[in-house]
């Protein structure tokens, strides 16, 4: 497996026109509680899905997990070379930990990772937007789809990582009923030697 320190990191900024249309980087966004929050600058460029499928961003956590998306992700952001906020590392660091806790595989649905804030079923204030948020279906054999089963993982997470929040179960916005959603809030990470 390669480190993730082998990939470049890009300020979004930077990018062409349609990329930087549909990552939005520094723009400001409005979250539901009406709380300003900047979007990412800087991302991780991934050239392409053998290297997401060979970079681990934690033990025993590779990239690709957090990258899968579906055709309600804009056209430039399917193609390679992609782009994932580098705050992810700090998703996948604490996904691992919550991994070693419940010895089993934890499967990430499609678009439960990162997705832009351009992804026509995001929020504009969406944490996946910033790659700290994800949305598990499974672990192990179990389906994450009844209350029970949603809430007992959610209170394993929250002991093993007590920054993660956990929508609540249930039908509609703001709740969940056919996976668990986790994320970490709005963090953001500025490499080292980089300016904001």
């Amino acid at each position: 497996m390669a480190d993730v320190r082998s990939l470049p990191v890009v300020d979004a900024r930077t990018l062409d026109a349609e990329r930087r249309a549909a990552l939005r980087p520094g723009d400001i966004v409005v979250d539901e509680l009406g709380v300003q929050r900047r979007l990412p600058c800087f991302f991780y460029e991934i050239a392409s899905w053998q290297i997401a499928r060979e970079t681990e961003l934690a033990e025993n956590f590779a990239l690709w997990e957090l990258i899968e998306v579906d055709l309600h992700e804009v056209d430039a952001l399917r193609i390679y070379p992609r782009y994932v906020p580098c705050a992810v590392i700090l998703l996948a660091s604490l996904l691992s930990m919550l991994r070693q806790r419940v010895s089993q595989p934890i499967r990430i649905t499609a678009n439960g990772g990162y997705r832009s804030p351009s992804h026509r079923r995001s929020r504009a204030s969406s944490t996946h937007s910033w790659g700290t948020a994800v949305n598990i279906c499974r672990v192990g054999d179990e389906w994450l789809d009844t209350q029970p089963a949603i809430e007992r993982v959610a209170a394993i997470a929250a002991r093993v990582v007590p920054a993660f929040w956990a929508r609540p179960y249930g039908e509609g916005p703001g709740f969940a009923d056919d996976h668990l959603h986790l994320d970490l809030g709005f963090a953001t990470f500025v490499p080292r030697g980089r300016a904001r």
